[in-house]
């Protein structure tokens, strides 16, 4: 076939579909020759890849748009601050105009943030965390992990919800001194260990970040809204701003990574929806794989090949395909390829790997396009409305409709003000968790039913009866003050049953009504 009639016949399709450009024919857009992706194929992810300043982020706006124009909701990570202005409407000018085939237009926006600065306080408890994810968080070793997963397990086993940091701080303290026994069925860790797990718990602290681990968790239902706007029904544009925490990648790759688990665990089974009920935008897609264990490459692959059937489509932004894991990339069915601009030998390894991820073409040299595309120009490859693959077209992308570029601190502040999740998410909630609710226990055993010491047991229980809970809600380091050694069967033991029955009753069936760990070692409800 000739140049027109392949790309007519590859994007020729009547189905939904958004808008993505138009074919470069000898340089220059075919006005009749539209690339498209069909909207049911969304959620067969796509990646969209390029060198800094090639137009990735027009693009992740652009798409992120016409999915609002459908009705569909979209959740992305804005590390640098230039989308926030999709909640602004775009410049006109003859030179924009040119490139758009809808009209300027601002879309309804939702800015979270991991801090509270700059948008609605996201938080998630240590619980539903994991092992696995805070294990990435914290840079751990793993053999760090593997302790790390180990406590995890045992607060599962007792029914004791982690919060935040200071109950897992508390955990770990109390299982190197008076808890050491407890230890013994699942093999017992040193205090060395522990030390360097509370070390870089601090490290986290201080650079703020541990604001995100506490209540009220995110309720993944607030992000799949549509709002009716004076342009139509819209999609909800959720963006998480993280300029301030664009030093902190591995806490927001990884939250990242943590979101996508919660859509795959509480979303019921879509399957073959007519259109995604979200698509998840992963920007700096590199920092979830950079020092990525094997175990938690693998359970990111799992998500991204499970989570299509849920209904929830995943695109992840980078600079070159080789940045995302070989086999996660194989799930990628739609690409967004701009310019690769070779400086070094390695620029040129690149340009070859990436030319090979892409399906051969009798009418682009794709080595030599990924080379010589100008900005806002692509190499584009999506899934037809059948599933099949089309042939690699040059591209035009189109230009988006909303600001393209950073807002101020005060339109910031409007949207967040006039926002409804606002005043849900903005107070912290400090309800009991499994420190209080073991400190009680331990008081009211000690005072009711006092134990008497068997040979060899000096623990006295009246001397280290806990205080009240302060009002501050600063925890002591240890649940008790004494290092003694207990029968298989203490006392303190049934204290823990009894603390664990006191849990579920207290902290509620969210938090524990089933505490089995799936992908990524997270709290499967």
């Amino acid at each position: 076939m000739t140049f027109d009639e392949t790309y007519r016949a590859a994007f020729g399709f009547t189905d939904p579909a958004l808008d993505v450009g138009r074919v470069l024919r000898e340089g220059s857009p075919a006005a009749e020759l539209a690339v498209k992706i069909p909207l049911r194929m969304m959620n067969r992810h796509g990646l969209i890849a390029g060198s800094t300043g090639t137009g990735k982020t027009r693009t992740l706006q652009l798409i992120a748009e016409d999915l609002s124009r459908n009705g569909v909701p979209v959740f992305l990570a804005d590390v640098k601050g230039d989308l926030a202005g999709m909640c602004v409407q775009g410049e006109s000018n003859e030179r924009l105009n040119a490139r758009r085939v809808h009209p300027a237009e601002a879309f309804p926006v939702e800015f979270f943030s991991l801090t509270g600065n700059r948008g609605i306080q996201l938080r998630a408890t240590v619980s539903s965390f994991g092992p696995v994810l805070l294990g990435k968080v914290l840079d751990l070793t793993d053999v760090q992990q593997s302790v790390l997963a180990m406590v995890f397990k045992y607060c599962d086993d007792r029914r004791m919800p982690l919060l935040d940091f200071d109950d897992l701080r508390d955990v770990l303290n109390y299982l190197v001194t008076d808890g050491k026994d407890d230890l013994k069925q699942y093999g017992g860790m040193s205090a060395a260990t522990v030390g360097v797990l509370v070390r870089k718990m601090v490290e986290l602290e201080q650079q703020g970040a541990a604001k995100f681990f506490g209540e009220p968790e995110l309720d993944i239902n607030d992000l799949m809204r549509a709002v009716p706007t004076q342009n139509g029904i819209r999609g909800i544009v959720n963006i998480l701003s993280l300029a301030d925490v664009q030093d902190k990648p591995r806490l927001y790759s990884t939250f990242l990574m943590w979101l996508l688990g919660q859509f795959y665990f509480k979303m019921p089974e879509a399957g073959d929806p007519d259109k995604p009920k979200l698509v998840f935008f992963f920007d700096e897609a590199h920092q979830l794989f950079d020092d990525a264990s094997s175990a938690l490459v693998e359970h990111i692959e799992q998500v991204a090949r499970l989570i299509r059937s849920k209904g929830i489509g995943v695109f992840f932004i980078t600079q070159t395909p080789k940045d995302v894991d070989e086999d996660v990339l194989a799930q990628l069915g739609n690409r967004v390829q701009h310019a690769i601009r070779a400086f070094t030998p390695k620029d040129a390894k690149n340009i070859k790997a990436t030319a090979s991820t892409f399906p051969p073409s009798e009418h682009v040299d794709v080595p030599k396009s990924l080379t010589s595309l100008g900005i806002g120009e692509a190499l584009v490859s999506v899934l037809d409305p059948k599933g099949v693959p089309t042939p690699v077209a040059p591209a035009q992308v189109l230009a988006p409709s909303s600001w393209m570029s950073a807002i101020d601190d005060a339109q910031y502040q409007r949207v967040i003000s006039a926002s409804t999740l606002n005043a849900k998410y903005s107070t912290a909630i400090n309800r009991e968790s499994a420190h209080e609710i073991l400190q009680a226990k331990l008081a009211k055993s000690a005072e009711a039913e006092p134990p008497q010491p068997s040979e060899g047991d000096d623990f006295d229980w009246r001397q280290s009866a806990p205080a009240a809970r302060s009002t501050s809600r600063r925890k002591s380091t240890t649940l008790s003050t004494s290092g003694a050694r207990r029968s298989s069967r203490s006392t303190a033991e049934r204290v823990f049953e009894s603390a664990a029955r006191g849990v579920a009753n207290q902290v509620g069936h969210e938090a524990v009504r089933a505490l089995k760990r799936g992908l990524l070692g997270m709290l499967k409800f």
